[in-house]
């Protein structure tokens, strides 16, 4: 019976093991040797083939070398009772390939009297290949990139670059401009090209004007350059470890509303004033990671993520530590505390109510009443009903140990800074340092032997901020700071002056381009071309450009950081974000750059209305009446 099982999946013709070829070969033996169990020579020979799938069998002998295999084969008794007659031993057969983790790279035909040769390859061959072959492309990459390297050092020290500095530095940047705006197309990090970049524009610097006259500038700049980034690297960990306690959840813990429209609009506010305290991206990340939360929904999520990112920027813009841009130019001495809050705060609400408006009344995601357990506090099924506070899952999430204390502290210590520079006189940068200086002590002391607790310390929180962004700036603030320093900037504002005579224009220009281009390299551009000699602290153009830099880049989803870490997080799309979001972001940008005009000539106007006045009354006297 079990020779029948054997020879329903066997079959012998010329002395040859016939095996289906559709079988696994582990299957194929654990199959065979199952049904035949050890009673029969055949299958035991069988069986030792099919284990060894990349036995290599000599074709060209077949017939001569394996007769005796064949008449062994004749000479199987049939099998009774479980128990096979006696058979000569068969020979085994030589094997090549190794019996774990083999490959076969054709399935065995045996097709005639002869077995066809198998080649395999073990799971490390084929690994040690593809190593190889990364090994092989990375080389090839390393050596494109050297001798890309090599090229632009060997141009940078030709003669014809030191004679024709202008147009050498306008080339470079350009140049590495257009690889920081490619960034994903080109699958090149803008940090890298940035501080490839800088380092080619001093070279070129030195190239011309000879280290003597360079080197002082290179250290003046690299001083003001390093203000903005230790400024930032301070405020980035502190909130960095504001975030580890959970201490945003105090904040987002209070959003209760009943219909979606409420709820963009607490959204909206709650992230508007977040951001005047935090950076803009901070805030973005903080609310969109709130929305997964309340809203399942992801197209409505997404619709509300955008919201998120033209709140952000709007309240960025109104505070000195709300923005990089807006940090930038307080920190050079363009732009004051108080005169910033008082003129900016206005136009920055405008800019984000008007989108805010036109997105809840016309937008179907902004309709109808809020998701059941989504943090909205109404049942939609009985809209009238009582509040259902206990759906709020924000509830359900506590804090860290001590993320209140953090929470206030941290807070505190970013509100320490403007106050701290007007009481000092000193840069802002001391200020935030020292407030990071405190939390860290503070920190140590609340986890002070919680060895598990060691992601809540500032060390760690240290290796999580965003480094290659701080060596982004590095290298677009150096890089502006060349240019600077050869006077391209001052010959930049000049052609703007001849050709466009209102700075309005020229402010509101670069907010709409800032919707395009990284704000940062704009804004310090501009602090080049424009001196504070003939635009003094909070002039209007300071104040304009810190607006419609920091609002302008919600026109468009890349246009600044926050709409970067929406694209990130929420996969949404260039195309989807100025089909749904670029007409009201616009609307908006546009509005808050008529109310501050507004505001200013109006309370111009009004400040001369007493002089007006009288010179009507005497015109009034002198006429015949």
């Amino acid at each position: 019976m079990a020779s029948s099982m054997a020879s329903s999946r066997l079959s012998f013709s010329g002395g040859v093991c016939r095996i289906p070829a559709r079988v696994h070969p582990s299957r194929r033996q654990n199959n065979i040797c199952r049904q035949s169990g050890a009673s029969s020579r055949t299958s035991q020979y069988c069986c030792m083939q099919s284990s060894s799938f990349g036995s290599s069998l000599n074709a060209g002998g077949g017939a001569g070398r394996f007769g005796g295999v064949s008449a062994s084969l004749s000479n199987v008794s049939n099998v009774h009772g479980g128990v096979a007659a006696a058979t000569p031993r068969l020979p085994r057969l030589p094997t090549l390939a190794k019996k774990n983790n083999v490959r076969s790279k054709q399935p065995l035909r045996a097709a005639g009297p002869e077995v066809e040769v198998v080649t395999a390859e073990t799971d490390e061959e084929l690994k040690k290949k593809e190593e190889d072959k990364e090994e092989k492309a990375t080389l090839f990459k390393a050596i494109g990139v050297g001798a890309l390297v090599s090229m632009s050092l060997g141009i940078l020290d030709h003669d014809w670059v030191g004679a024709h500095q202008e147009l050498s530095l306008t080339i470079v940047f350009i140049i590495g401009y257009i690889g920081i705006i490619l960034e994903e197309e080109l699958a090149f990090n803008k940090s890298g090209v940035g501080l490839v970049m800088a380092v080619a524009l001093w070279t070129i610097r030195v190239l011309h004007s000879g280290p003597g006259e360079v080197d002082p500038e290179l250290q003046e700049k690299l001083g003001e350059t390093s203000e903005v980034l230790f400024f930032l690297m301070g405020a980035m960990t502190i909130v960095e470890i504001v975030d580890a306690h959970q201490g945003f959840n105090l904040i987002t813990k209070s959003i209760k509303a009943k219909t979606n429209k409420e709820l963009l609009y607490f959204i909206g506010t709650i992230t508007f004033f977040m951001s005047a305290i935090l950076d803009n991206l901070t805030s973005t990340i903080v609310m969109v990671s709130l929305l997964r939360k309340l809203i399942p929904d992801p197209d409505r999520r997404k619709y509300f993520g955008a919201a998120v990112v033209i709140a952000a920027n709007a309240g960025g813009a109104w505070t000195p530590i709300g923005d990089v841009t807006t940090t930038m130019l307080w920190i050079n001495g363009n732009l004051s505390t108080f005169a910033t809050m008082r003129d900016i705060f206005l136009p920055s609400v405008v800019s984000l109510a008007v989108p805010m408006w036109i997105m809840g009344e016309f937008a179907e995601e902004a309709q109808g009443v809020c998701e059941r357990n989504v943090g909205c506090l109404v049942d939609p099924d009985n809209p009238d009903g009582p509040m259902l506070e206990e759906d709020n899952p924000n509830d359900e999430v506590e804090l860290a140990p001590s993320g209140k204390i953090i929470f206030f502290f941290g807070v505190g210590c970013l509100l320490f800074v403007p106050v701290f520079k007007s009481l000092t006189g000193l840069p802002p940068y001391l200020g935030m340092l020292a407030g990071l200086g405190s939390l860290w002590l503070l920190t140590d002391a609340i986890h002070y032997g919680e060895e598990e607790r060691s992601q809540l310390k500032v060390p760690d929180a240290l290796s999580r901020i965003d480094t290659q962004g701080v060596l982004f700036f590095l290298g677009i603030l150096m890089s502006i700071a060349s240019l600077d320093t050869a006077g391209l900037l001052k010959d930049l504002a000049e052609v703007l002056e001849n050709n466009i005579p209102s700075q309005e224009i020229v402010a509101t220009v670069i907010g709409l381009a800032s919707a395009v281009i990284d704000n940062v390299p704009l804004v310090a551009a501009t602090m080049g071309m424009y001196d504070t000699t003939q635009y003094p602290m909070d002039d209007e153009l300071w104040q304009l450009i810190a607006y419609c830099a920091g609002t302008g880049g919600s026109i468009l989803i890349i246009g600044s950081a926050a709409g970067v870490a929406f694209m990130g997080m929420e996969k949404a799309n260039f195309g989807w974000y100025f089909q749904k979001i670029s007409g009201p972001a616009l609307a908006g940008y546009l509005a808050g750059v008529g109310t501050y005009l507004g505001v200013h000539y109006g309370g111009a106007m009004l400040g001369a209305a007493p002089a007006i006045a009288a010179g009507a009354s005497d015109v009034i006297d002198v006429l015949p009446l």
